[in-house]
Order: structure tokens, then C-alpha cells, then sequence
């Protein structure tokens, strides 16, 4: 028995990066996915996991297509169970560089697509007759990081919502979680300049970047049966970069 086997979850931004090795991790443990992305290249990562995964073109941001994810992920799987919002954007700029659309976009996906996701799968967790919610947020999240303004307003609103929903949807059954990564080691983070990564290293205690599938096996932990009895928190996995 794996430890997520009978749950049905929907992992989005599942064609890259953590929501991947996510998806790729929950299959492996027993789940059905519906893995989401705005990717293409998801339809094929889908096909090559086999008759546990499917694949729904998504917008997180667009409120018609999360009610068309859930729709579809019933229709092929019965129910959902859990939800990883892993879909997200990031642009590096301070607060006064930073433009009124790299603010929208940062809101539109990494706060509203949250928003929208928790609606929309809570809805379908009561018909399941109980669910786990589990919220990316970052390291940025639980401090003032610098030179990335909108990115650190979007994170310190997904924790927030995470609380609310956490005490909300308690009555149901419902568990929602907040995890906190610090810098991982993705195609989000690949493009800085030199001398970048041996920084972050040096001001991180455990001395390295993060691996996508630590990250997944926290999403795991708070997806499965194992922790039953958490809601409401919120998780750093930074290597004590926030401790």
C-alpha cells in the first residue's frame, strides 16, 4: 500500500520544476493526478506516467477553467482529494522598479490562482467528504526579502489565506497547509548571474539550494493520512535559511 493509494489529488504547474517531481512522487505512492500547466509539454510528462495521470491545459488564474480542472478530474477519477497549488510566477524587482503588471501578474497567479484553487477544490473535498489542501508559498513569505516586492506581496498572501481557510473548512474535514520553500534548485531560479548561487549558498546554514523532490516529500507528508491532525501551518523547508 502507498502511502496516498485511493486519493485522487490535482498538482498544478505539474510540467516542470516542484510540481513535477511532485506529481511524479504521488503517483508512485498510490495516487491518481491531474497534473495542470500552461505547458504543452504536459501532455506528453502525463502520457509517460501511465493511466494514473491525466493532463488539463490551466490557467490558475482563470476561474471558468479550475471549475473545468475539477469537473474533469471527477469525471475521469470520481473524486478529489488533494490539492497542490504549485503553479507560480516570479520577476525580480525592487518596489520602486516594479511595474503595475509585474504586480497584477505576481496577484493574478500566485494569490487569485491560490484563491480560486481552494474554492473550487473545497466544493469537490465536501463531496469527497473530507480533503487536503497544501499552498506553495516561500521562504519570501515569512520575511521582507529585498529586490523581489510583488513576489514577497503575493507570498505573504498565500499564508494568510492558508490560515483562514485552515479554520474555515475544519468542519468539513478539510486540511489546508502552507509550505515554504527557499531557494530550490529549478529552471525558475536557472537563469541568474554569476556568483548568484555560491551567495545564496553562503547565507543558507545547511550551505546548499533545495532539491524539488525534498519539497515533494514534505507535499507528500501534508497530502497523506500522516498528518491527519495538522491544518493551519505553515512550513519553512530553507535549510534554517529563516530560522
Amino acid at each position: 500500500m502507498g502511502r496516498l493509494t485511493g486519493k485522487v489529488a490535482i498538482v498544478t504547474g505539474a510540467a516542470s520544476g516542484m510540481g513535477l517531481a511532485q506529481a511524479k512522487l504521488f503517483i508512485g505512492e498510490g495516487a491518481k493526478v491531474a497534473l495542470t500547466d500552461l505547458s504543452s509539454t504536459g501532455q506528453s510528462i502525463a502520457e509517460s506516467l501511465g493511466d494514473a495521470a491525466i493532463f488539463i491545459r490551466h490557467d490558475v488564474s482563470s476561474e471558468d477553467q479550475w471549475a473545468a480542472v475539477v469537473k474533469q478530474t471527477e469525471e475521469r477519477f470520481g473524486h478529489v482529494d488533494v490539492l497542490v497549488n504549485n503553479a507560480g510566477v516570479f520577476r525580480a524587482a525592487t518596489l520602486e522598479d516594479t511595474t503595475r503588471e509585474n504586480f497584477d501578474l505576481h496577484i493574478a497567479v500566485n494569490q487569485t490562482g491560490i484563491y480560486l484553487g481552494m474554492r473550487a477544490a473545497a466544493a469537490a473535498m465536501k463531496r469527497a467528504g473530507k480533503g487536503s489542501i497544501v499552498n506553495l508559498s516561500s521562504a519570501a513569505g515569512m520575511r521582507g526579502t529585498p529586490g523581489c516586492f510583488a513576489y514577497v506581496a503575493s507570498k505573504w498572501a498565500v499564508r494568510g489565506m492558508t490560515k483562514a481557510a485552515a479554520v474555515e473548512l475544519a468542519p468539513y474535514g478539510i486540511r489546508v497547509n502552507s509550505v515554504h520553500p527557499g531557494v530550490i534548485e529549478t529552471a525558475m531560479v536557472k537563469d541568474q548571474p554569476p556568483g548568484w548561487f555560491s551567495a545564496v549558498c553562503s547565507m543558507t546554514p545547511l550551505g546548499r539550494l533545495g532539491q524539488a523532490e525534498e519539497v515533494a516529500q514534505l507535499a507528500l507528508y501534508l497530502s497523506s493520512d500522516e498528518s491527519s491532525y495538522t491544518s493551519g501551518a505553515e512550513i519553512a523547508i530553507d535549510g534554517a535559511a529563516t530560522a
